[in-house]
């Protein structure tokens, strides 16, 4: 299945993308929900509150009173912790239940309110972000909750920042406008993303061949490609030794392809084999076939393992290679080489952008990457005398 990430701010109107996406299908898990029902009358989870925090954070009717639990919880910060040992586990339980119910290709919208505060964002295929600007929000909660404005600001205050929060986001949908205007956009989200995205997870589809196409250099590329890591570290455990950002999306002020390199680093391909699954259910589908590069030392090739991004937003070749050959090794020399080189890199560019034109037509780039290796094995070797005077080491 395909697992989302729905978050946003208090008063950034989460619930009117989480209730459009529910009607085009999507398996809505509420963490807001699922935190009510294990603490509700006769449940393990307000036993428990109760004998932590006494029976009076019991209503008249057996019910919790959650502004008295509130005013205990909340005194101090062991309190606040108290509290969160007892729920926390509960509606980690619950959700796990109900994300295992789903069927295979579903798709499945975990609505959670501190998906970024609690460091949650690798559990998910994608992490979609509902905005509005503060003093929207400021409005919403005082004229639709009641709040007191004050109230208002200090709890848009407390939690993470818009900063924080893009720097998690793969899909940041704007909600400061007319409702109809984010709908359309969750209406896009869904059709031309998150369908296909799990088509690919599922099938293990591959993205379809394309001509070469160079882009200006995103600034967004660095933070994009750390989001994409993050998941690839946390799907392959402690056999993946390094996953780095490699490739000329990389490199500063360098034009390229809008598509993600990447490189984990593993001990053997044996290793490389064991984590092909979970790498494809991670969202990085491997492709078939023998892939391999040029061996620098000699003929021959160093075998390795590709994988590819199953969202069709966001290209990602994900190169697996193996400390049995130095291929990791150069990819990571060849990266900080042209960064540390302007000239290179503008050399580069050019003859990018040049084999990018002559092979315009192709409908894929197997030509155009078979051309350029030329100048790469050039760059190779100047790289190696570079790193021989500085004491580079990856």
């Amino acid at each position: 299945m395909l697992r989302v990430g729905l978050t946003g701010g208090i008063g950034a109107g989460k619930s009117t993308v989480a209730n459009r996406l529910a009607e085009h299908g999507a398996v809505l898990v509420d963490s807001d929900k699922i935190a009510r029902e294990v603490v509700e009358p006769g449940s393990e989870g307000l036993a428990r509150l109760v004998e932590e925090f006494g029976t009076e954070i019991l209503a008249a009717d057996g019910s919790l009173d959650r502004p008295v639990l509130a005013a205990k919880a909340f005194a101090d910060d062991e309190s606040r912790r108290r509290l969160n040992a007892i729920v926390h586990p509960l509606v980690g339980a619950r959700t796990g239940e109900l994300m295992a119910a789903a069927a295979p290709d579903a798709i499945v919208v975990h609505d959670i309110p501190l998906l970024v505060e609690g460091g949650l964002a690798t559990a998910y295929h994608l992490v979609v972000v509902v905005d509005a600007p503060v003093e929207v929000r400021v409005r919403r909660l005082v004229s639709a909750r009641g709040m007191a404005e004050p109230d208002a600001r200090a709890r848009i205050r407390a939690q993470a920042s818009d900063e924080q929060r893009r720097a998690a986001a793969d899909v940041w949908l704007d909600n400061g406008g007319p409702e109809d205007a984010v709908l359309a956009d969750v209406d896009a989200l869904w059709a031309d993303r998150l369908v296909p995205f799990e088509a690919n997870v599922r099938l293990r589809r591959p993205r379809p061949p394309m001509s070469p196409k160079i882009a200006e250099y995103d600034l967004t590329w660095p933070q994009q490609a750390e989001r994409v890591l993050a998941r690839v570290r946390a799907a392959t455990g402690e056999l993946g030794l390094r996953a780095d950002h490699i490739g000329s999306t990389s490199v500063p002020d360098l034009p390229a392809k809008d598509v993600l390199d990447l490189q984990l680093t593993v001990s053997t391909l044996a290793d490389a084999d064991t984590l092909s699954e979970l790498l494809s259910d991670a969202g990085f589908p491997r492709l078939a076939g023998d892939w391999a590069d040029d061996a620098q030392d000699g003929d021959g090739t160093w075998p390795k393992r590709l994988h590819v991004g199953a969202d069709p937003k966001r290209p990602v070749n994900l190169h697996v290679r193996s400390r049995e050959t130095p291929a990791w090794r150069l990819a990571l020399l060849f990266r900080d080489y042209v960064r540390a080189h302007p000239n290179e890199r503008d050399d580069y560019r050019d003859v990018k952008l040049r084999l990018a034109e002559a092979h315009a037509d192709d409908g894929h780039v197997a030509d155009y990457a078979d051309e350029k290796q030329d100048w790469v094995n050039g760059a190779f070797v100047r790289a190696e005398k570079w790193a021989e005077t500085t004491g580079w080491t990856p």
